[in-house]
């Protein structure tokens, strides 16, 4: 073995991890505009066991580095079947990450990574422990057991727990033979036979009965609205607009920053120039919103962003690359001192853009550069193609040739997952790509660039995971 080789596996060691982080910020396992579901969801499955395999402590420990929920889910349904291989003295650890980082789900992800520990037939006593301790942890069980009560009662039965009060009787027994006195247990059956009662229960559960007591859609979906989350109203306002016959409350400013870019992308240009002052202003709300709970204070800032035909996305992630690049636009925006975007079709206002034309990013990218900024952001999923590889040659120019000190920071985000070679597509090795789901996400991954960018130690990533997991943990 050379005197070289210890460095040389640290090396291989950033790198993996450092592919498996970013992959984990941007895949979910859908279609994307160059690739199916299918080769996302084995691409990504591959690295999970690989790094499981290889680096379990670290593997866990990305439960806390900010990625996705659909990858959180993977890893909890993983380390918890295949708890025998952690080290005792990892076991506390990780087992507090999984409470934490199921407990910080949103519910029906959350429940539905209960449920596949039956689907895979993972029925240790951890996992056991896990699923107790979540029922126990839910602020309104009530709630839950209707909302979900197929895989709640799935989740009670393959984990034998032993369920307090009425809980038992209503996922178990006969409920339409007993009046009871958990309030909204005996809404939900009094809802089977009165169709008044439905307007009680939470929506999606009130959406099947509604078509059992033959109820016109547009009056059970005006009705039902003080029922809705947010979520479900936003599903479900273009249906509405389609029908003519019944209007959605919507209320912009409970949208989280890349939802509700997504939102307003989908509208018809004329509705967003109608409405641009309240779509604006929303816009920019959210973003000051990020910034309390994420603190960003830039400099002089330069963004590209790429609003080519491919960030349309896909049918299952319409419109995502270019979501992620507006919501990113308002939210350099609202951090730095100074500002100036540079789309890659040119729009005078931020909120006409639309997905359309070839994939041009070295002339915005000139423009960035010589605007003088001290961070130019670029959002793209990477796929130039007018000219290939433009961008590419920029970026050498510039760093060999201009700024080889590096005074100008450049960082590429990348919303799009490459499974083809299990990660994301790169402009160029002299400088760092970062996934980003959403765009509230890009405080997290301005941090995490370094180590990107091949600079950082090993030694630096794992400090810096175990920062973030006692970070996560003090939330508790």
């Amino acid at each position: 073995m050379t005197a070289n080789s210890p460095n040389r596996v640290e090396q291989v060691a950033r790198e993996d991890l450092v592919m498996f982080i970013n992959a984990c910020l941007a895949c979910t396992g859908q279609r994307e505009f160059y690739d199916d579901a299918y080769g996302q969801r084995v691409s990504i499955d591959f690295l999970h066991d690989y790094i499981l395999g290889n680096y379990r402590l670290l593997y866990a420990r990305s439960l806390a580095a900010g990625i996705n929920h659909f990858n959180q889910a993977q890893i909890i349904l993983k380390l918890l079947a295949t708890g025998k291989n952690t080290l005792p003295e990892n076991k506390a650890e990780e087992g507090a990450l999984i409470a934490h980082a199921l407990n910080a789900l949103p519910p029906q992800r959350a429940w539905g990574v209960l449920q596949q520990l039956r689907h895979r037939r993972i029925n240790n006593r951890r996992s056991r422990a896990i699923a107790r301790d979540y029922l126990q942890q839910r602020r309104d069980m009530s709630f839950d057991a209707v909302k979900y009560r197929p895989k709640v009662r799935a989740i009670a039965a393959h984990a034998h727990l032993k369920l307090q009060g009425e809980l038992g009787t209503f996922l178990f027994r006969n409920w339409k033979q007993k009046v009871y006195t958990t309030e909204l247990f005996e809404k939900f059956r009094q809802a089977h036979y009165s169709a008044e009662a439905i307007y009680n229960l939470p929506f999606t559960v009130a959406e099947g009965l509604a078509t059992k007591h033959n109820i016109k859609r547009d009056v059970f979906l005006t009705r039902i609205q003080q029922q809705m989350t947010v979520g479900e109203k936003l599903r479900l306002q273009g249906a509405a607009e389609r029908t003519e016959k019944v209007e959605i409350d919507l209320d912009l400013g409970r949208l989280p920053l890349t939802k509700l870019a997504l939102y307003i992308l989908s509208l018809p240009l004329e509705t967003r120039q109608q409405q641009r002052e309240i779509f604006n202003q929303a816009l920019e709300r959210s973003a000051r919103f990020v910034l309390k709970k994420a603190p960003l204070k830039l400099g002089k800032v330069a963004a590209v962003l790429d609003c080519s035909y491919s960030s349309f996305g896909s049918s299952e992630k319409r419109r995502r690359p270019l979501g992620v690049a507006l919501a990113t636009h308002y939210l350099l925006q609202a951090a730095s001192k100074e500002y100036r975007p540079f789309w890659t079709i040119p729009v005078e206002d931020a909120l006409q853009v639309r997905p359309h034309g070839q994939t041009d990013l070295a002339t915005p990218l000139l423009a960035a550069l010589g605007s003088g900024a001290d961070l130019v952001v670029i959002v793209s999923d990477g796929c130039e193609n007018y000219p290939p590889k433009g961008a590419a040659e920029v970026l050498r120019v510039f760093r060999t040739k201009l700024d080889p000190w590096r005074r100008t920071s450049i960082i590429h985000c990348n919303p799009v997952f490459n499974s083809e070679d299990f990660s994301l597509r790169n402009l160029s090795p002299t400088i760092p790509t970062v996934g980003l789901r959403d765009a509230e996400d890009l405080p997290t991954m301005l941090g995490f660039a370094r180590f990107a960018d091949g600079s950082a130690p090993l030694s630096e990533l794992e400090a810096y995971l175990a920062e973030r997991v006692q970070q996560m943990l003090m939330e508790t």
